[in-house]
């Protein structure tokens, strides 16, 4: 979300990744509607001169029906938990992948992607054979973001979007950027609603206003959203095809690249410059050589690959840190969510449910 295209569907995972004091979105979106109830009734930006002026000119710039939209926008209400739920966690909270990873990795999501695989085998190997995803990195993605449709959010997404866009918390550390963001989400929420007929006050999504199975923003369903089940509609709360065929159509569009492994074991040396190898982050930027060079060993299949490499850091807590080498595949999972942590439940997660899959019963 920034301005770089991808699509912060779950922002506390963005936000939060891999810090055990803070929970989980779903349970955070739960408890903030159970202590809304019991605060003042929302407010209507039909209220707000600010909110009326933003829908006159969306309306002028997009040539949408001004009456419409400033209809819209002022049912829109103000929910007083969003802005806190944007706030990053305090500073010096330790993270910690296992406990991270025990959230998404659970027995709730595997048997329930063991089903959604075995409902949906042959639309997600055409989706392999059309754009490159395997099979288990979409049912990943699904499951780590909404237990395959069992969680897609119980906010209005004109309620978040707007809260967002008007009232965006100023203590941020980024605010001007973010609120930035929600305000072309807003814009392209309402113009996807008035080219598909969708009346904008009745999708349901996060609190960040991620919507469906795959939690896509309103700019990443304009983008990257398709019919993949050739009804002549996107549908990304109901149609597990054009879920399927999105998530797989938005990893193209960001350059996966098919038959690249996400990530290789790899040993540091002793003498390894930590400095040097963790300054890139996530972004793939060292050659075999050069990753050699700064104390970064890798084996096996890893010694065949070609292409950029990261050194990935997965805290720990108080224990030693996880480390992997990843590869450009691994950084596109991160467009879906600009955390190394969600990448890899998201790959851990596909590969449980697929060692369930392929497990012969007896």
């Amino acid at each position: 979300m920034h301005r770089r295209p991808f699509i912060l569907s779950s922002v506390a995972a963005l936000l939060t990744a891999g810090n055990p004091s803070i929970t989980s979105a779903a349970q955070r979106q739960q408890k903030s509607r159970r202590t809304e109830a019991n605060e003042d009734p929302a407010r209507p930006y039909l209220l707000r001169e600010d909110a009326m002026r933003f829908a006159d000119d969306l309306a002028e710039r997009r040539g949408l029906d001004r009456q419409w939209v400033r209809s819209k926008i002022g049912q829109a209400l103000f929910i007083r938990s969003i802005p806190r739920l944007m706030l990053p966690p305090p500073r010096g909270t330790a993270k910690n992948w296992a406990v991270y990873r025990s959230r998404f990795i659970d027995p709730v999501r595997i048997r329930a992607g063991v089903r959604f695989w075995a409902a949906n085998s042959s639309t997600l190997a055409r989706a392999q054979e059309q754009f490159g995803v395997p099979p288990e990195i979409i049912v990943g993605i699904i499951g780590v973001e909404t237990i395959y449709g069992q969680n897609m959010g119980s906010f209005r997404v004109i309620d978040a979007l707007a809260t967002l866009t008007f009232d965006f918390p100023a203590q941020h550390p980024r605010a001007q950027a973010r609120q930035a963001f929600f305000q072309d989400e807003l814009e392209q929420f309402l113009s996807l609603c008035d080219r598909t007929g969708m009346d904008p006050v009745v999708p349901l999504g996060s609190y960040a206003g991620a919507m469906g199975m795959p939690q896509f923003m309103p700019s990443s369903w304009v983008k990257y959203a398709i019919d993949f089940d050739g009804d002549g509609r996107v549908d990304l709360w109901n149609s597990p095809a054009d879920v399927i065929g999105s998530v797989a159509s938005y990893f193209q569009g960001f350059g996966w690249k098919p038959g690249m492994p996400t990530h290789y074991p790899v040993r540091l040396a002793p003498e390894a410059d930590m400095d040097a190898l963790l300054a890139p982050d996530i972004l793939p930027s060292f050659s075999q050589a050069s990753f050699a060079a700064k104390g970064a060993v890798l084996s096996g299949a890893a010694l065949d690959h070609v292409g950029p490499l990261a050194l990935i850091e997965l805290q720990n807590g108080s224990a030693e840190p996880t480390f992997v080498a990843g590869t450009d595949n691994f950084y596109t999972i991160t467009r879906y969510n600009w955390s190394s942590y969600y990448a890899m439940a998201v790959i851990d997660l596909g590969r449980e449910v697929m060692a369930v899959r392929n497990t012969p019963i007896r």
